[in-house]
């Protein structure tokens, strides 16, 4: 009976082995991944507390600049549509913030969107930018508002997509990827450290796109790799423990001057479409454009029909600058419905 129960016992721990084996998963090193995710655009720039920013510096190098800030999870390979369509006329620079992409965990672990808003800062000044616009998705559309507010002599013209930075009321769980829910419960996150299935990742990516063939299996496969990435997945621990700042963001979104351009899908699940409402009646003079049957990201859902009308912004924004007159009055912001684009005006409280 004895050698019986040794048996057993050496079966149940071999199981174990096996199941640890097939969950687990340990972080992938900068030797593994810059093959896969750098290239020839990549530049890694050392800052001032010894972050190395991974960034990309692309299209028209006499252009007028803009420069663009992913969301939470993702990397800055989200705007390379945008890069791709608008590099003709604009410099595009993308960054991997803290803690995403191939920039990684941070010397000073500061995962904060105030930090953030330091590295980008830190960014543009090591690129000698000194006015551009700027651009920010969900996450990224946070720390590009409180950007604007911080730096208001250096933004030309803001770019607000599917963006944080007003408090929002709690969403049905079922339409918050299960990565981020799980992030936010004790125990769990530090779980999260070592067992991350890449079903989760390919499961946040489905919620967040309307057209379901834009989550291919090369899409699926680098968010998963990145999150993999030496150091994220213990600095998004850090950043989803932090408390909630977005209204300290939103306080001050009155004060922005930058011309300002919103853009929404209206079938985001994640920040519902009324916050598009929401930063327009608070940023004096903005404009929005809603996105029928499109979700959380729309520069990859509907990247024409998107960049479309942030050229046709900052072509209208950079020009009235250049000739030193007023940004293009309010009444003229196009909002998309059902495809077409009407005229609809934006009266700020």
């Amino acid at each position: 009976m004895k050698r019986i129960l040794q048996g057993v016992g050496v079966l149940i721990l071999l199981a174990l082995f096996v199941i640890a084996g097939s969950v687990v998963r340990f972080d992938k090193s900068k030797e593994e991944l810059l093959p896969k995710y750098a290239n020839e655009a990549s530049q890694f720039i050392t800052l001032p507390d010894g972050a190395v920013a991974h960034v990309r510096d692309q299209g028209n190098k006499t252009g007028p600049v803009l420069v663009l800030i992913h969301g939470s999870n993702a990397s800055l390979h989200t705007w390379e549509p945008w890069a791709r369509l608008l590099g003709g006329s604009y410099r595009v620079v993308t960054m991997d913030m803290p803690g995403h992409g191939l920039t990684g965990a941070v010397p000073n672990d500061d995962y904060s969107r105030t930090g953030m808003v330091t590295f980008v800062h830190e960014v543009t000044q090591r690129l000698g930018l000194t006015r551009y616009a700027l651009g920010g998705n969900s996450m990224g559309g946070g720390v590009a508002a409180q950007y604007a507010e911080s730096f208001p002599d250096e933004v030309a013209a803001l770019v607000l997509v599917d963006a944080a930075g007003i408090p929002r009321k709690p969403q049905p769980g079922g339409k918050i990827p299960l990565a981020f829910r799980l992030a936010q419960i004790p125990v769990l996150n530090k779980i999260l450290l070592y067992v991350t299935p890449r079903s989760m990742i390919a499961e946040g990516l489905h919620k967040v796109f309307v057209d379901q063939s834009k989550v291919t299996d090369e899409m699926v496969e680098r968010y998963y790799d990145l999150t993999l990435y030496d150091g994220n997945r213990r600095a998004t621990g850090i950043r989803f423990r932090l408390p909630p700042d977005d209204g300290a963001v939103a306080e001050q979104l009155g004060a922005i001057k930058a011309p300002t351009l919103i853009l929404w899908g209206d079938k985001d699940g994640l920040i519902p479409v009324e916050y598009a409402g929401e930063f327009a009646k608070r940023i004096p003079g903005s404009k929005v454009v809603i996105y029928p049957d499109v979700g959380h990201i729309p520069m990859e859902e509907v990247p024409e029909k998107s960049a479309a009308d942030v050229a046709a912004f900052l072509g209208l924004t950079f020009a009235a600058e250049a000739a030193g007159t007023p940004p293009v009055p309010v009444e003229t912001a196009p909002v998309h419905h059902d495809g077409k684009i009407e005229v609809m005006p934006i009266s700020p409280e």
